[in-house]
Formats: structure tokens, sequence, C-alpha cells
């Protein structure tokens, strides 16, 4: 099929940004969305062009890095999904496709379609440790957690840090991101000595790098490629006022 990209162009975050237009044809429809910006990126250093960068690793939906908004829609129109699961079958030929970064004060433009998301990473540092004993590798039932907890655990632990629940909101909240962070630790008992200075301080460390307010529209749930619930953003506003109110 024949497709029309505009693409966000920019140099660096404080270059002066502008969408560039690009022709591709035959493309295959079996292609995942990556590997047509590939043959897009061959196609621009054949002709002497520099080549659009985006993030990308391990094109399996798992690290999180392939951060494009596709035609409004952080990660394009397939659902729970990220832009390396997406296939050039759900476009049709002819079509016109739309491509810029995150959008988000505190995801700075590197260039063209990559962003730094190092603000996620400070936040999870401000979460601290958990209280675990070190040494040689503990019995797999030495501590019984109870299967719903286990479940919801695992839940939480499947954010995989993408940043489109930021993308996604009209405030750039990562309520959801912190939310689900803090959520991984909550149900298990190793995560219960310091759960709620835990959840005030990754909170506080949001606010220090410039996210917005979460103000409940639901828009990160419905972009969240591993579809992680709101529920968890009520627990931790639950963990944040317990913490306010025990002085932790």
């Amino acid at each position: 099929m024949n497709i029309t990209l505009k693409i966000w162009r920019q140099k660096s975050a404080g270059a002066k940004g502008r969408f560039e237009t690009y022709s591709l044809s035959d493309v295959l429809e079996e292609m995942s969305f990556l590997e047509m910006l590939d043959v897009l990126n061959e196609q621009l250093l054949r002709e002497g062009k520099d080549p659009v960068m985006f993030d990308n690793d391990c094109r399996e939906g798992i690290c999180g890095t392939c951060s494009l908004v596709i035609n409004g829609e952080p990660h394009g129109p397939e659902r729970a999904a990220t832009v390396c699961q997406l296939y050039m079958r759900k476009f049709e030929n002819g079509d016109t496709i739309t491509i810029e970064p995150w959008r988000a004060g505190a995801f700075p433009v590197l260039r063209d379609l990559a962003v730094d998301r190092g603000a996620l990473d400070r936040i999870i540092q401000s979460g601290g440790y958990v209280s675990v004993k070190t040494g040689g590798t503990p019995d797999a039932n030495s501590i019984p957690v109870a299967k719903p907890d286990a479940e919801l655990a695992m839940d939480a632990a499947s954010c995989i840090g993408c940043g489109a629940c930021v993308a996604a909101c009209k405030n750039a909240s990562a309520m959801l991101f912190v939310a689900a962070k803090v959520g991984q630790l909550a149900h298990l008992p190793q995560g219960q000595p310091e759960r709620l200075p835990r959840a005030r301080a990754m909170v506080a460390a949001m606010d220090v790098e410039g996210f917005g307010a979460c103000s409940n529209t639901y828009d990160c749930e419905a972009a969240c490629p591993k579809e992680i619930s709101v529920s968890f953003i009520q627990e931790l506003h639950r963990d944040f006022r317990k913490g306010l109110l025990a002085g932790r």
C-alpha cells in the first residue's frame, strides 16, 4: 500500500520543531509500524537526508521505549499494544498518518520523536527500598502471599514505564504510573514497612518533575498498553492520606 507520513522533526529540546511530509510506497501489511519507519529511514539515507530519530529496543511490547503518538493516540489505534506491536494492516491504502513524540513538559524532546523520560526513573528512585533479608535465596513459600494480593501486585508490576498515560492525560499527569509502581509493592509483605512514606515520596517527586494533577478522566487507563486499572490511583490516594495523618 501507499501511505503519506506527517512526522514531527525537531533537532533538540530548544530548537523549533515542524512537521515534514514523506511518501512511502509498497508498504506491506505484515510490517510492524517500527519496521515501516525503518524503511522510511533507509529511503532518507539513500536520498542523503537525516533519518528520523525514534526510540525502540525490544520490539516485543516489553521495554516501553517505543513512545509515539500516532494520529493523536499514544501507541496508535491498536488497543492494549505498544507501537512495536502495531501492524500496518490497521491502516488503509492512501492513508495519511501523523506521528508525534509524547507531549509533556516533563518529557523534553531529545530529537524528532525521541523524548527524555528520565523523570520516571527519578520518581522510582524516590520510592526508596523494600525490607527484605539479604543472603541466600529464600524458599518460595517462606513468605505466604494471598492469591488476590499476588495477582494485584502482578497487575501493577506489568507497567513498563512507557509514559503513554502521561501523553494521554490532558494535564500530563503521571498518576497512573506512580500508582502502579507504588501498588506493586503495596500488595506484598516486603513492601509494607515503607508503604506510606513511599507513597508520599513518589507523589512529591512527581510534583517536582512537573507532571500535572489527575482529574479522573480515565484517558490514562484507555491508553495504557498493559491495561492497568485506575483503581491503583484510588489506592495511592488512600495511602498518601494515611501517610499525611500518620506523619510518615
